[in-house]
Order: C-alpha cells, then structure tokens, then sequence
C-alpha cells in the first residue's frame, strides 16, 4: 500500500470515495504477501495489484460493489481444479483478501495515516476483517496517538497494545480477539498492517560499486547512505537522487548512528584501515545484514585483523565475505544484483540455488524469515 498511498490521499483529500483491496491471509504459494493492496478510484482508475494479474478482474467488481453498497467484503480466492475457468490462483496458492469502501465518513483516521506514511512515520493500521465487529472498522495507531475505533472500547485498548508491538517489529498479520478484547477469544479478526519508516542501508566506500548497490538499495526500498572519509569522491553527484551522502571515517559514523535488526550494512572501502575498524563496530551491533567486498585473500587477512581486534567466532559467524552470491558477476551493476540477491535470500531464508533444480512451493511460508523485514515496497 506505500507506494500507492499517494494516489489515495489524492482520492480522498478530494473527498472521492474508492474501493480498497488488501491481502490479510496467504498460504502455499500466493504470488503476494499479506499488505499487498490494489484500489480502484474515480473513473474506474486502477492503481496496485493483490495477486500480479490472476484475481485482480474479480478484486475490481468487488471494489466497485463495495463503494457503492458502503458495505465490506472478504474473498478468499484459490485454485480449483474442479473448475479450469473459475477466477482463482493458477500458482495453487490461497490468499484472503478484504475489499472495503474508503470515505471521510466511513475512515476519517486515512488522512492522517496516508500523511504519516508519506513522512516516513511509523503507524499501524487496524481493520477489522471477521466475526462481531464491524467489518472494515479501522483504527490508526501511532507510537503516541490513535484516530478512529473499531466499534468496541476494549477491542480498541486490546488491539492499541498489539498494534504498537508489531510496529516496533515492522510486522503485518492477522490477530484475533473476544468482541471486547478478550485475549483468549478469536471471534473477531483484526489486520495489522505495520507502516514502519524504511529500513536503512549503509554503504561504506564511494566507489563505482557502491553507486550500484546504492541504486539497488533504493528500489527495494531502503533509506540510502553512503559514507566514505575521501570528499573528492563522496560527492553526491556520483550517486542516485535521494541517496544521502556522508564525508566520514567510516567507523566514526556508524558510531554515532543508530541501527536495528533491519539494517543492511556493505563494507565497500576495500581497505584495512578503514575496513577493520568499521568491521569491529558494525560486528557488535544490531544488523540485518553486514557484507564486505573483497578477494578470498583479502578476507583472510580482514579475518585475522579482526581476530586480533578481539572479536570471537560468533561474530564472525555475522560477516557475509567475500560479498554476495556466485552470479559469476563482473561490471558494478552485476555485482549489485549479486549482493542483492543475497541480501534478499537472506531476508526470506532462501537458498540461492535455481529454481529449476528445487522441488516444492516456491513461496514457502513455512520457512520462517530472518529479523530483517523491510518493505519491500508494498
């Protein structure tokens, strides 16, 4: 829903109704992931997608019947090998999805929440998808703040708790509650969907590489920097729009930041005296991932500095070197694609391996993710 959350407010600053699709439940091999959104607005206009083409005719209908019942809806879609033409997932996957009409009346809190997602603040949306609650009843949930009810005082409290947990988390699911809160009831189903601020990637060295990685960086949706000691190449001209660029010792700068168990962290500098002392930093703090260019050799040699520097094996365990997967890359941009790819594979628990060569469900959901969960965009 991020990146079509600017469409939205537009429809709804103008106080334009418009249906709101958004996927609350997957199993097996759905094609998108709970969050997914797609709306339909003022002449019919499509913006997003729930399922990459498969259910999106019926997902349209739905949008438009629900604006103009004012009345939710919640379609479960999957494939049916009874029936080769009905609507459904040609992937075998299942996903659920919840189609509610937006209006000032009906969701008077979406102003604020597309204004915080826009900002980069983090807010979590609740709405009721099942049982003895309103369906569609949305409630915003801030670090600080709430706007809108779900129709009951003590679902509202209960769901405020859980809803500020998942967003410290950056996490988006299903939960359920008794019709005043109760915790050991699940009649009503409530969907929490976490807008947490972008996860951070740090690059460190201000070469060809890192204006790749960064420009890769930036479409899977991270807050970019890049951070390098030398000014006569950390200009931001060599970068992408919107990377920020930093002139500091390396390890002197992620000193003074703050990073957390989202955070992608890439050692570019290629240079042991920028490259050890920054190691020994990031290796002792919260990261996602910590990847370091460089030959087999030079990461023999890091690895005995390191050693040296006091870190033990379980940190080393951390470090991603020689960077990326086996790709065979060769120019910047290839090499980017490879640490992107581990980056990814990591996030998910992937393997890295073809798909031609694997068995199963390619979007095994029963594989459980790192800490790393950003946003991809969605």
């Amino acid at each position: 829903m991020r990146e079509i959350m600017p469409v939205l407010s537009g429809w709804f600053g103008a106080g334009v109704p418009f249906g709101l699709a958004t996927v609350v439940a997957v199993s097996r091999s759905a094609p998108r992931a709970p969050g997914a959104a797609m709306a339909v607005g003022p002449d019919d206009e499509v913006v997003g997608s729930v399922s990459g083409g498969c259910v999106e005719g019926a997902v349209f209908e739905l949008a438009q019947e629900v604006v103009a019942s004012g009345r939710a809806r919640l379609e479960t879609f999957g494939y049916s090998d009874a029936d080769a033409f009905a609507v459904g997932l040609t992937c075998g996957g299942e996903l659920t999805v919840l189609v509610r009409p937006v209006t000032p009346a009906l969701d008077p809190a979406f102003g604020a929440l597309a204004a915080s997602v826009a900002a980069g603040e983090p807010v979590t949306l609740a709405t009721v998808t099942d049982g003895p609650a309103p369906r569609g009843a949305a409630l915003a949930v801030w670090p600080d703040r709430v706007s809108g009810s779900l129709g009951a005082e003590g679902l509202d409290v209960a769901v405020t708790a859980d809803a500020r947990g998942e967003l410290a988390l950056g996490a988006t699911g299903l939960r359920h509650y008794g019709p005043s809160g109760q915790r050991r009831e699940d009649a009503v189903a409530v969907f929490l969907h976490s807008f947490a601020p972008p996860p951070r990637m740090l690059v460190f060295g201000a070469i060809d590489y890192a204006a790749a990685v960064a420009r890769l960086g930036d479409f899977l949706g991270y807050r970019v920097t890049v951070c390098d000691a030398r000014p006569v190449f950390a200009t931001p001209s060599r970068f992408p729009e919107g990377v920020e660029v930093v002139v500091d010792w390396p390890h002197r700068y992620l000193r003074g930041t703050e990073t957390d168990g989202r955070t992608v962290i890439c050692v570019l500098t290629h240079d042991p005296k920028f490259d050890v002392p920054l190691l020994e930093e990031a290796l002792r703090r919260p990261a996602a991932y910590i990847g370091a260019m460089g030959s087999r050799r030079t990461h023999d040699d890091r690895r005995r500095r390191l050693v040296e520097a006091g870190l033990d094996e379980r940190e080393l365990a951390r470090l991603r070197s020689p960077v990326g997967l086996d790709l065979g890359a060769r120019t910047p941009e290839e090499v980017a694609v490879s640490v992107a790819a581990e980056i990814v594979a990591l996030r998910w628990g992937g393997t890295g391996a073809p798909l031609t060569g694997t068995v199963g469900a390619i979007h095994d959901r029963a594989r459980p993710p790192s800490d790393h969960r950003p946003p991809p965009k969605i």
